[in-house]
Order: structure tokens, then C-alpha cells, then sequence
């Protein structure tokens, strides 16, 4: 009996190793290092994700956090919630509205509208970018990948993609591994809008069997869960934190992780 138990825990481990397993190791090192400003430098009157926010980090040396997603016509512009709410004051959410309607709409009570991606893009300039592929338009919405993916093949900056959605990570393995790609995750076990099973392949990393990511954005406060430890003591991918709010958090973050995504205070590394 005993030994039973232990072949079946063995199995069970070799079989975790194969799911969290990431990508072949490949070239990061431009990655490294690096301080990203979440949503761009925003803060005293400048909304997240604004043109002026994507400036503001441009000019002090930052590379940039960003958030795709679909407009109703097809547009690609940058913003993070699904909803409008928080950031517009509009009930609704952002894939139900064409650009256009968008624009009638300002952000956090500023000048500020929503901006089209193509042009923040031309505002970074050659900003280093961790474009994060968003899953509001839905966990499969392979058109936003393509679409983000022309877009980006103008871009004159280096560019990761990253997504929560190991399905639109897994897009870019298939069509377009060239281009390095990350898997976002955190502990989702509190997250009751998830099935059980899904927050448990989330929080453990099960899910790098689809995406086989380049690297790890894991949020900074949850680094002690079980198969985030594992992946990063076996295979040692690439690791982002997200996001270090303030000094102390960004102190904390730099002590386990390659890069930091950051927001409020200007670090230096």
C-alpha cells in the first residue's frame, strides 16, 4: 500500500513537471532587468493607459506595460477593463461600443480619451513593451492576436506579448513563435467567478502546457504558491512581477524576479 501511494505521488509529480513545463529556453536577456511602467507612467492627473501617460514613461526611460482589446468595428485600442465603468463612468463594457462612440467618452474625468493602438505605438516611439493581450473580446478571440500581431510588426521597439488566456498566448506559439510571449498568472483560489479546477491550473501554472511561455508574469504577493516555486526552481524561466505598487513592494520584487511591472514610485535598477 505504501508503496503504491508513493508511484501514484511520483506519477503525479512527473506529470505536474510536463504541465508547468515553459517554452524552450531562448534569448531574454533584453528583457532583464527592466522596469516597466504599468499602464504607463500615470498618477496626479494623468489616467492609466493615456497617451500622456505612454509619453511620460517614454521620456523617463521606462519600458511600458500595455492592455489590448477590440472595439465592436474591429479597432485595437488600449485600455484594461472589460467594463467602462471605473476608468469612464459609463455603465457597459468596451467590445459592445464601435471606436467612434468610444471617443465621446474621456478617461477618469480628464481630456484624456481612449487611444487607438497604433497610436500609442507611434508615442513609444522604440519603447521596450510587454503588450499584454487581453481576453474581454473572449479566451479564443484569435482575430484580436492577428491583429495585434500586424500592428506590432511595425513597431521600431523590442516587444513581448503576454496574456491571463494561455489559449491566446498558445496563438502566438503556433503562428508566430518568433516573437517572445509570457504567461500571466497569480493565486486565484479566492476567485469565485472560476470553476475549481480552472483557479488550480491557473494558480499552479498547469496551464504552461498550452502556451509554453518564454516567461512568467506572476503577481509579486503570490510567489509563495506551490506551482509557481516549482516551475521557477526547475526550469528558471524568465520571471515579471506584477505589479510593485510603491518603494518597499518594488524592493520586495526585485529579490525574486528578473523584471518588475511598477507603479507610483520611479525605481532605479
Amino acid at each position: 500500500m505504501i508503496w503504491t501511494i508513493f508511484w501514484i505521488a511520483v506519477v503525479l509529480f512527473i506529470v505536474m513537471l510536463i504541465l508547468i513545463k515553459p517554452g524552450k529556453r531562448r534569448d531574454t536577456s533584453y528583457f532583464h532587468t527592466k522596469m516597466y511602467a504599468h499602464r504607463g507612467l500615470h498618477g496626479n492627473g494623468v489616467p492609466e493607459n493615456s497617451l500622456t501617460a505612454f509619453k511620460l514613461a517614454r521620456e523617463s526611460g521606462y519600458g511600458v506595460e500595455l492592455d489590448v482589446q477590440m472595439t465592436r468595428d474591429g479597432r485595437l485600442v488600449v485600455f484594461h477593463d472589460g467594463s467602462l465603468l471605473r476608468m469612464c463612468g459609463v455603465d457597459g463594457y468596451l467590445r459592445d461600443y464601435t471606436y467612434e462612440e468610444l471617443q465621446e467618452f474621456r478617461l477618469a474625468g480628464t481630456d484624456e480619451r481612449i487611444p487607438l493602438f497604433e497610436d500609442v505605438l507611434s508615442t513609444l516611439g522604440s519603447t521596450d513593451l510587454i503588450c499584454e493581450i487581453k481576453g474581454d473580446n473572449g479566451n479564443k478571440c484569435y482575430k484580436l492576436c492577428a491583429e495585434t500581431y500586424n500592428a506590432l510588426r511595425e513597431y521600431k521597439g523590442r516587444y513581448c506579448i503576454e496574456s491571463f488566456s494561455p489559449y491566446l498566448v498558445r496563438w502566438f506559439r503556433k503562428n508566430h513563435p518568433e516573437i517572445i510571449r509570457g504567461q500571466l498568472s497569480c493565486n486565484f483560489m479566492h476567485d469565485t467567478g472560476m470553476n475549481f479546477f480552472l483557479r488550480v491550473a491557473m494558480t499552479h501554472l498547469l496551464v504552461n502546457v498550452l502556451s509554453r511561455p518564454d516567461f512568467v508574469a506572476y503577481r509579486h504577493e503570490d510567489i509563495g504558491q506551490f506551482g509557481y516555486k516549482l516551475c521557477k526552481r526547475v526550469f528558471r524561466p524568465f520571471t515579471v512581477a506584477w505589479t510593485a505598487k510603491g518603494e518597499e513592494e518594488q524592493k520586495r520584487a526585485w529579490g525574486s524576479f528578473d523584471s518588475v511591472i511598477f507603479e507610483q514610485f520611479l525605481g532605479e535598477r
